[in-house]
């Protein structure tokens, strides 16, 4: 793997390549996402006999809308093909099901860090740490290819906790020297882990801003400025991010965007793709 770069395709769903072990391994409660409950271990009712979603073109308007903002980051085709050898889990002992679908979470956050590593090792201010960032690819890479013995057993916290201090120096460096608030260089605002749910931040100076973790549930962004942003788990559920500028904000993931609203006139980095639902409003 040394002279190996990950493709960022390989970082996202496949549902063709994969046994739907979302719909299975995961639980849901009834609420605004979901329109039933159903237990982890237990196929969600609109999971097809070919492991694809019988509703999926109308999630959104059947009480879905939580599994539109799921991505699993590559890890069920990981899980599928690789540990478990392409081996379904309708058709194996009932002990092979539940190993796979243990084994699902645990793959699934370790691909979540290598999107971050992956995207981390693209921007050239992190230069001073890429020799890093790309040792922690590569063993992280490693990880998941274990047997699923080792992948239960394995301490994902501790390696998160190991990667996370890569990616704040990442972020410190990406963000030095953006203009903060008020357009005055030097430290951008750090707004880490903030309750901003339902703020009023319509045309708001959030560039280089740290959002790590911010909840920004409902918060109206139209017209904020974004750019350069830290995005790495900020709350954007219902966010109203209508024309704004989140060029070059990193660490931003589909899952994050497809939970918030925006329109034609927001500006997203490569990283990303526009919602389909942004368009017609749903």
């Amino acid at each position: 793997m040394p002279d190996q770069i990950i493709d960022p395709a390989s970082l996202r769903g496949d549902c063709a390549q994969c046994f739907g072990l979302c719909c299975v391994a995961l639980p849901f409660a009834a609420s605004a996402d979901f329109a039933l409950d159903k237990p982890a271990g237990k196929p969600c009712p609109n999971l097809r006999g070919d492991h694809r979603c019988g509703i999926h073109a109308d999630l959104r308007t059947k009480g879905f809308t939580g599994c539109t903002v799921y991505d699993c980051f590559g890890a069920g085709q990981k899980v599928s093909q690789v540990t478990f050898g392409g081996q379904d889990w309708r058709t194996g002992p009932k002990e092979h099901a539940r190993r796979m679908f243990d084994v699902f979470p645990v793959v699934r956050q370790l691909h979540e860090l290598l999107w971050y590593l992956t995207e981390a090792l693209g921007l050239d201010a992190a230069a001073p740490v890429h020799a890093d960032l790309r040792r922690a690819q590569e063993r992280t890479e490693r990880l998941t290819r274990q047997t699923p013995e080792e992948l239960a057993a394995l301490d994902v916290a501790a390696h998160r906790q190991e990667v996370n201090v890569l990616l704040l120096r990442t972020s410190e460096l990406a963000r030095a020297g953006l203009a903060g608030p008020k357009g005055k260089k030097g430290k951008a605002k750090d707004r880490r882990g903030a309750d901003l749910i339902g703020a009023r931040l319509r045309g708001a100076d959030l560039r280089g801003a740290s959002l790590r973790g911010a909840y920004l549930i409902a918060a109206d962004l139209t017209g904020a400025d974004l750019r350069g942003a830290d995005m790495i788990g900020a709350d954007l559920r219902d966010a109203d991010l209508t024309d704004a500028d989140l060029t070059g904000a990193f660490f931003l993931t589909q899952p994050q965007l497809n939970a918030a609203r925006g329109s034609a006139g927001t500006r997203l980095p490569r990283s990303v793709t526009r919602p389909v639902h942004w368009a017609t409003g749903a």
